[in-house]
């Protein structure tokens, strides 16, 4: 199950990123908005509980540029937001970083780019190796900031 929310700048493309993502398969949660101007850290909250509580796997968020909901999504522990633009960072950031939520930019790209990347995001897995190394440091970095 995928998490999928928007504020009222990114309606449209979140429409199109779930009818793409529903048509390869892909079961999606849709937290919001539908239209209503609403503030994005309160989306960005509940997709990002979602995928803390484990009920679903990944997560992916759009705002007017997707850097208000990067930001928000990185405050949450165990959320590695990412906010792509292009087709190597969305497939980069899952081997590499292990990312679970993509921040994209309703006003930043046009809606069929969001929609491949949205596909490649969920498609591609977690090198591991190496990389498990740097999640680890990164897990590590967490809790001590949150005084664990």
């Amino acid at each position: 199950m995928i998490a999928i929310g928007c504020d009222h700048a990114g309606v449209e493309m979140k429409k199109a990123v779930i009818d793409t993502l529903a048509s390869k398969g892909f079961e999606l949660k849709d937290m919001g908005t539908d239209g209503e101007p609403c503030d994005y850290p309160v989306v960005a909250e509940a997709v990002c509980r979602l995928v803390q509580s484990g009920e679903c796997e990944k997560g992916i968020l759009i705002c007017g540029t997707g850097i208000g909901m990067s930001i928000a999504a990185n405050k949450f522990k165990g959320i590695r937001a990412a906010l792509c633009s292009d087709s190597f960072s969305a497939k980069y950031t899952r081997l590499h970083n292990d990312s679970n939520v993509m921040c994209m930019g309703a006003r930043t790209m046009g809606t069929g780019l969001a929609c491949e990347l949205a596909e490649i995001f969920m498609s591609t897995g977690f090198e591991g190796g190496r990389h498990q190394r740097r999640i680890d440091l990164i897990t590590e970095i967490e809790k001590n900031e949150k005084g664990e």
